[in-house]
């Protein structure tokens, strides 16, 4: 039996997940001589181990806490149970309906479209495929686009000392019931919606993380914010430059700020790293930045003036679903069509955190904002009393809003609050459409929704810029911030 084979094609995709798959689509619409190569098992990491997984879990933990703090409503509810077997249970049946999806999708391709394989470089132009069977494939391709995603990030130490009980956030969506207790490492958004999630679920948490940082927020007094917020209800180490994990039987011993905790697993989510190592890139004579990531034009997806795509959370500078599926489709429309390079414009970026309360960024961050020496003024509403959160027992947090100093045009803003992930959308609609403060206080707005605070905090923004007319009066009986 002959153990290699040879393949040409335009353009080879390595990668199938989100990226790769939009990539496929567009270089379609060019050429039908397209190869997608893919080692793993299909169905994106949004499907399997991210997006959807995590948030079917915060929807149990939700459940959870609503019942066990319905009192203030006057809602009595007897003790709440929680059945860990039950909850694991519908987040994979649930998991593996999205992935079912997903491989659907990869299955009405025509078989000469996949290939199934890990994939490196031999030189610019050559894939060699090593199949599972021990089959090689070498694939000549004209063009290539790397949609190869991201990996956890895992410090060696830590696997060193926690062995089999250190897991990442792939392997929580695998457990057949919850644990008694788990240590967080990391203070980022996996870290933080795992952290509550479990915590929430009755798992004895706590979250280390060696900064003092806790999500993605830039601004100052929103991290401040959440901070309290947070603190108050989920067990906080931060600060942790001292962090040492030691082996305790079948567990883990934590040791970080002062403190020896032992837990029955210690979850490492400190982040992911695009997925590059395999690809032995030294071959295809691309430029490269100091951690081996290449070099690309994020307009295009090209890697300097080569014909090579980068596109996803390979490159890791936006590792986002939606800008992982658009990526995808501009470096897949580019390699079909090259050398006829197109630029594509980008949307406004938007970041949400699934955490209770919510954590979101649209538009320009402001440390983004500072570090271009953009002049800008800020807005600011705290939802502590805002009506609408008030009357749900939801009035946690503050949003700030940030507009351009000579136009006030709104340049981005950052959140922790209520309904985040609805406001973030409005305001990144309005950050791509280049609208003005007044033009948004000139829209309606309901009452009584909790888009009023968005409303007070644009006004106090207007009277920061000195523009437009003096805003209206707000309601008299509606509270602060209504």
């Amino acid at each position: 039996m002959n153990d290699s084979s040879t393949r040409e094609v335009d353009v080879a995709i390595i990668g199938a997940g989100t990226a790769g798959m939009g990539a496929y689509r567009a270089a379609l619409q060019h050429t039908p001589r397209v190869l997608v190569i893919e080692g793993g098992p299909y169905g994106t990491t949004c499907a399997r181990v991210g997006c959807m997984p995590s948030k079917l879990l915060i929807a149990a933990a939700e459940a959870a806490h609503g019942a066990a703090h319905a009192a203030p409503f006057g809602v009595q509810v007897g003790g709440v149970r929680i059945d860990g077997a039950a909850v694991m249970q519908r987040v994979r049946s649930e998991r593996d309906r999205f992935v079912g999806f997903v491989t659907a999708s990869v299955d009405t391709w025509p078989a000469d479209h996949r290939l199934r394989g890990w994939a490196h470089f031999v030189d610019a132009h050559t894939l060699q495929v090593a199949g599972e069977d021990g089959r090689t494939t070498r694939v000549s391709a004209q063009r290539i686009v790397i949609a190869t995603g991201s990996r956890p990030q895992v410090p060696a130490a830590w696997r060193t000392a926690a062995g089999d009980r250190l897991i990442v956030n792939d392997d929580v969506f695998a457990w057949q019931t919850l644990p008694d207790s788990v240590a967080v490492l990391g203070g980022g958004v996996i870290a933080l919606e795992l952290a509550q999630a479990l915590h929430r679920l009755g798992v004895r948490v706590r979250l280390h993380a060696r900064s003092q940082r806790l999500g993605p927020l830039t601004d100052a007094t929103l991290q401040r914010r959440a901070r309290e917020i947070f603190g108050a209800e989920l067990p906080l180490t931060l600060g942790a430059s001292d962090l040492r994990l030691q082996r305790d039987g079948n567990g883990v011993r934590v040791h970080a700020g002062g403190r020896d905790e032992r837990f029955d697993w210690v979850l490492a989510a400190v982040g992911r790293q695009p997925a590059l190592a395999g690809l032995q890139l030294q071959h295809a004579d691309l430029p490269l930045d100091p951690h081996g990531v290449p070099l690309f034009d994020r307009r295009t997806g090209q890697v300097g003036d080569s014909h090579v795509f980068i596109a996803g959370d390979a490159h890791d500078e936006t590792p986002l679903l939606h800008e992982a599926a658009d990526d995808g489709r501009i470096a897949g429309d580019n390699a079909g069509r090259f050398p006829d390079i197109r630029v594509r414009p980008r949307r406004a970026p938007l970041a949400v955190v699934f955490s209770d309360p919510q954590l979101m960024i649209a538009g320009d961050s402001h440390a983004q904002l500072v570090a271009a020496g953009r002049h800008f003024e800020t807005g600011e509403v705290s939802f502590d009393d805002q009506g609408r959160s008030r009357v749900m027992l939801k009035n946690r947090g503050a949003l700030h809003v940030y507009a351009e100093r000579e136009t006030g045009k709104l340049l981005g803003a950052e959140m922790i609050g209520p309904a985040a992930e609805h406001l973030g959308h409005l305001l990144a609609w309005s950050v791509q459409r280049g609208d003005t403060v007044q033009q948004m206080l000139d829209s309606p707005f309901y009452h009584p929704v909790i888009e009023e605070g968005l409303r007070t905090a644009l006004r106090h923004l207007q009277r920061h810029l000195r523009m437009g007319p003096p805003p209206v009066e707000r309601c008299l009986d509606c509270g602060p911030g209504a």
